[in-house]
């Protein structure tokens, strides 16, 4: 899986030039989270002045003083003059990052192609190879080894993402946990850290156990489903493999399967559902007392709740990704089969080009 692109000569371009690429650009990505978490303090901080405004406006009224209220319109047009400002330095920054993403997008569609093809050019020569019949092996070439690519690309750049984010924002976080005055909590150095930390590992362990039965559901979904699938394609050969009856019995499998499915994805959502709603509200309560006390500004509990949720998210990455490492996981299990099937892993090769035959392009 991994060896047929990575320690391939030919793809080795592809391979470590176009990872570096976008590992590059997720890097840039969450550069910009970082400026767009101080842009937050900055932008709260500036509406919360408009209430200096208003005082000013009115004790003006009250004093029927023009010097004065020549002031607070003065003042009022110098903090509109930084609102636009704001804006108009927040729609750089999303500029910036919206024309990163859509390469980085586009670009990882490509790298995930071109390992889709190394592996799948890897594996043919030796299937052609093995006499035995080996079940599913259609769908292992074509569609898992597509499926092995995309979820790889997809999990390890948000891995990668997740792991920045924390190093970035956990700085941030660690630094604001002094406006926490929770009795609790006060007294605990980077005290929304560890919460935060403390909520994703025990959100994490849960997530484990609630869905703990799903990989295995999700391998004998693609195995019921090929089952039925071949059935069909010997259909298109010939309609006399095909009858109602024998459909039918290839199909119960895949709607009991299903079903299973249904049901342990139905719990494991309202879990995962509740617990990502549930963690919103942590920032404000532990620095609400500040903020009402006069303590701290709204500019700093917004960017308080923007680095909270950066830091959780990142440590949550499991949580939120639950369901693709399930599928991932059952697509591992078929590719490994499928690979002691044609006898890849008893034949000593140590190389892709021990069986690569078709170069990049």
């Amino acid at each position: 899986m991994l060896r047929s692109f990575f320690l391939s000569r030919p793809w080795a371009l592809w391979a470590w030039g176009g990872l570096a690429i976008l590992l590059l650009s997720v890097s840039a990505q969450v550069h910009i989270l970082v400026k767009l978490n101080d842009w937050y303090k900055e932008f709260y901080d500036l509406l919360q002045s408009a209430a200096e405004v208003k005082t000013a406006v009115d004790e003006a009224a009250e004093a029927d003083d023009a010097a004065a209220a020549t002031a607070a319109e003065e003042l009022g047009r110098g903090k509109l003059d930084e609102f636009w400002l704001a804006i108009r330095k927040f729609y750089q920054l999303a500029f910036i990052y919206i024309t990163i993403a859509v390469f980085s997008s586009f670009f990882s569609r490509h790298w995930v192609f071109r390992w889709r093809q190394a592996m799948t050019f890897f594996y043919i020569p030796l299937w052609a190879k093995t006499e035995k019949e080996i079940e599913g092996s259609s769908q292992r070439i074509q569609e898992d080894t597509q499926r092995f690519a995309r979820i790889v690309e997809s999990l390890g750049l948000e891995l990668f993402e997740s792991f920045l984010k924390v190093i970035a924002f956990i700085a941030i976080l660690w630094s604001l946990s002094v406006h926490v005055k929770i009795d609790w909590l006060e007294n605990i150095p980077g005290s929304l850290v560890w919460l935060a930390l403390a909520c994703s590992l025990g959100g994490m362990v849960i997530s484990f156990l609630v869905g703990i039965r799903l990989p295995g559901l999700e391998y004998n979904n693609q195995k019921v489903e090929a089952a039925f699938r071949k059935k069909l394609v010997y259909g298109e050969d010939g309609k006399e493999h095909v009858s109602v009856p024998s459909m039918w019995e290839l199909f119960v499998p895949i709607r009991f399967n299903y079903f299973r499915l249904f049901l342990h994805y139905g719990y494991f959502d309202f879990w995962r559902i509740f617990y990502l709603q549930s963690i919103v509200l942590i920032p404000f309560i532990t620095t609400a007392e500040s903020l009402f006390l006069g303590a701290i500004t709204l500019g700093v509990i917004i960017q308080a709740s923007n680095a909270f949720d950066k830091v959780i998210d990142s440590f949550s990455y499991f949580i939120r990704s639950w369901t693709t490492v399930t599928e991932f996981l059952s697509v591992i299990k078929r590719l490994r089969e499928f690979e002691i099937a044609i006898g890849y892993r008893q034949s000593g090769l140590q190389t892709a080009e021990d069986v690569q035959e078709v170069k990049p392009s």
